[in-house]
């Protein structure tokens, strides 16, 4: 990102929409993945005259348990505002949500120090076409989640992995399924650039729906406000959009300030005193591992950063992991080499619905066979193979198909004659001095007894005859 001699500074609004199973403030179900358009509302949520909102209680608990996990200072005293603004997507012509008294302030994640997080409610979904437009109102009222960063954010790259860091952060609570692609989660980027250690005018980049559009949103639009102020021009303050397409932004419309909103305490709704809520006292401990727990203790067993961070991130591996490697293989060498065949072997090879086959303790067994020097690396990688596909004992895949290292000295050595008979010139190579072609010699009778021969004792046993 050239910045030539500007500094960029770039804050982050992110909406997340919470797991729950009825909506915000009514009965109606909360479900992204409702088709009909237009099936889970109500009176409450498509705001009839006469009606009252009540409070999803396990709404303001997800984000109670967000706001511990990033040690933020969680609310006593807190409530609702109404924040108005005409939309068609807005059935009551104002949002609920919260102003003065967030559920949570302060906190950081991925060393991104946190404003503070709030709850209110989400907006219906606009569907538009060629001369006109519809709306679903599945999507009104759905519990959604606001955290705003502080402006110390300076590169595109931190702020697409804050927004990463903050998804695996909600699923692993639970609290949230974040998904950028059904529109769960959005970003919101608030990006200046300046000389100095002033900020300059703020533009925000609205509806961020993908990592990579983050960063790609980020970088053009730090360039488009560096060229504008290079060429004597003025930045207005001002919300834009991302086409994707393209990859630029645009102008919507001028941004709007806190005070344009109007902003004022929700009547039909109480104050909040949360420490009486009972669940709030045990927020903490309620917790589970948190991602950067995970990485530490991972790390700690000598696995692989890149390894530790599949096991962080994907919760199928990371459960299989637990359940056969962690519980049933005691030794961190062991677990090691069962993390290494895991991700290179299996999860490379896209084989994550075959993982029952191997479960139950017998990808425990294939690895203690390995740790035994009873099978090598290239016959445990053909019964890892026919385990998956069969979910047979690796003791009988190994016995039928003949990969069980033979150990037997003479037999090595007839396969030793066999493999110098076949490669003579090879054989002279190493003769004359060329010691690393014991290694081809080594390749080929391997290969000669499909993997059974113990490498070690091949590669001796070819040294003695050859150079001693």
């Amino acid at each position: 990102m050239a910045t030539a001699g500007y500094t960029p500074t770039i804050g982050l609004e992110i909406h997340a929409e919470l797991k729950t199973r009825t909506k915000m403030f009514c009965a109606s179900k909360n479900d992204a993945d409702e088709t009909r358009p237009n099936h889970n509302v109500c009176p409450v949520c498509m705001a009839y005259p006469g009606t009252l909102p009540v409070v999803n209680r396990e709404a303001v608990l997800h984000v109670l348990k967000v706001g511990a996990a990033v040690d933020g200072a969680l609310a006593d005293y807190t409530e609702f505002d109404r924040k108005n603004y005409f939309y068609p997507d807005i059935p009551k012509g104002y949002q609920i949500s919260q102003y003065e008294y967030p559920l949570v302030k302060g906190g950081a994640l991925a060393g991104v120090a946190i404003t503070r997080v709030h709850l209110e409610e989400d907006t219906a979904n606009n569907k538009h076409h060629d001369t006109y437009s519809l709306i679903d109102f599945n999507r009104a009222g759905i519990p959604l989640m606001e955290l705003v960063t502080e402006p110390v954010i300076h590169d595109a790259d931190t702020a697409s992995n804050f927004a990463k860091e903050l998804q695996l952060l909600l699923r692993t609570l639970g609290a949230g399924e974040a998904n950028m692609e059904k529109g769960q989660m959005r970003v919101e980027a608030n990006i200046s650039v300046s000389r100095d250690q002033t900020l300059g005018t703020k533009v925000e980049v609205k509806n961020l729906n993908s990592f990579r559009s983050v960063e790609r949103a980020i970088a053009y639009e730090v360039e488009r406000q560096i060229q504008v102020l290079e060429e004597g021009g003025t930045l207005v303050q001002e919300t834009r959009g991302f086409d994707e397409d393209r990859g630029v932004t645009f102008s919507q419309r001028a941004k709007e300030s806190s005070h344009d909103y109007r902003y004022f305490p929700e009547p039909d709704i109480p104050k909040f005193k949360l420490s009486l809520l009972p669940e709030v006292a045990a927020i903490k401990d309620s917790l589970p591992e948190l991602p950067n727990a995970k990485r530490a203790r991972y790390q700690g067993m000598g696995i692989r950063a890149e390894d530790a961070e599949v096991l962080v991130t994907d919760e199928e591996y990371a459960m299989f992991f637990k359940n056969e490697i962690e519980d049933r293989i005691s030794s961190d060498e062991g677990r090691k080499l069962g993390v290494n065949y895991l991700i290179s072997d299996i999860r490379g090879q896209g084989s994550a619905a075959q993982l029952q086959n191997i479960s139950g303790g017998r990808y425990a067994k294939l690895i203690a066979m390995i740790e035994a020097d009873t099978l090598s690396s290239r016959g445990a990688k053909d019964v890892l193979q026919k385990m998956l596909e069969t979910g047979e004992e690796p003791e009988t895949l190994a016995s039928g198909m003949g990969v069980l290292q033979v150990t037997d000295t003479a037999a090595i050595e007839r396969i030793v004659d066999e493999v110098i008979a076949e490669n003579l010139d090879v054989a002279a190579s190493v003769k004359a001095g060329k010691v690393e072609a014991v290694q081809f010699l080594v390749g080929r009778g391997m290969k000669k007894s499909k993997g059974s021969a113990k490498p070690a004792l091949l590669k001796e046993l070819i040294h003695k005859r050859l150079i001693q």
